[in-house]
């Protein structure tokens, strides 16, 4: 990291002196780390730095290390600069602080809140009821704090996988008349009456858990307007099997619309309905997707099918 940077952290935080304590993790496709840095002479122990450096030579794992790609990433980067300045601190839903933001040259710092010493240390592989609970009240929270506003200098239309982003994919796609269908579905979802802010990348590993159950949310790469039901479908396929999802589908939404119409304080039937005829949608919304990007993926099941199926004839 270079002194622009440290300057920035060690302004932000008051602190003497840091040093870094270990990357958390890398950054899809070669494109930065996330690193914890410890402060001394700090109120705060430490905070957690993105640290986002353009490739030199992009490699992607699925070899999608195109333009269309990279400019993507790029405004996924700028987007979530802007969350933080602008969006976050409105919403309801627990999310880190944001303590400073800076760019140099082709370099972004964004220094945070470090999650596992406020209280949330704890990341699942797997899930109990109780989780997922507290994962849906989450997303209840967070659509409730933006429903109506507009998403100025996020994305237009929010998640990493929509379709104007994702024409690679559609291209490949080999299931025509879900190829057929993708435009139909993804007007549907954009056409909806209700809309809110959605996080875009809403799936368990995006969340951290305190010791009493509590939630927060990280990674605002790809937040912007849309349906409140793409988060929902997005999150419960990334913690459940397919004979969960199934069997669940009903619970998972009665959870989910119990907590949003607590969080908007009033009951909203007009949004409730809208959005349950359309979480079947978003879910064949993500596996279009799925499909083109990688069709051996495991998300990829008979009830996805099933599900697909009917909307498309439903259209």
């Amino acid at each position: 990291m270079n002194n622009h940077f440290k300057s920035i952290i060690l302004q932000s935080t008051g602190a003497s002196s840091l040093f870094e304590k270990e990357i958390i993790q890398e950054l899809w496709s070669g494109y930065g780390k996330i690193i914890r840095v410890a402060l001394e002479n700090s109120t705060l122990e430490s905070v957690v730095v993105k640290h986002v450096q353009l490739p030199r030579n992009n490699h992607h794992p699925r070899g999608w290390n195109t333009d269309i790609g990279h400019q993507r990433k790029l405004k996924s980067y700028e987007v979530e600069t802007t969350w933080y300045k602008i969006y976050s601190k409105h919403s309801m839903a627990r999310l880190p602080k944001c303590f400073a933001i800076e760019r140099k040259d082709d370099e972004v710092l964004i220094v945070l809140e470090d999650l596992d010493k406020a209280g949330f240390p704890l990341r699942k592989q797997s899930v109990e009821w109780k989780d997922i609970d507290r994962c849906l009240e989450w997303l209840a929270q967070f659509h409730a704090s933006y429903l109506g506003k507009v998403p100025d200098g996020l994305w237009n239309v929010g998640t990493y996988w929509h379709l104007e982003t994702r024409p690679q994919e559609l291209e490949v796609l080999e299931d025509n008349p879900l190829k057929n269908a993708a435009a139909a579905i993804d007007k549907k979802l954009n056409n909806c009456s209700f809309k809110t802010f959605v996080h875009g990348d809403a799936k368990l590993a995006n969340f951290c858990f305190s010791k009493n159950g509590q939630v927060a949310g990280v990674d605002f790469q790809y937040v912007g307007g849309g349906c409140g039901m793409k988060d929902v479908a997005y999150f419960i396929g990334s913690c459940l099997n397919e004979s969960d999802c199934e069997r669940l589908e009903s619970k998972l939404l009665d959870t989910y619309f119990t907590h949003l119409q607590k969080a908007l304080g009033e009951k909203n039937e007009a949004l409730e309905n809208e959005w349950r005829s359309l979480y079947r949608v978003a879910w064949a919304d993500f596996h279009r997707f799925l499909k083109g990007w990688s069709p051996g993926h495991w998300k990829i099941n008979s009830y996805s099918e099933r599900i697909t199926a009917e909307v498309i004839k439903n259209l």
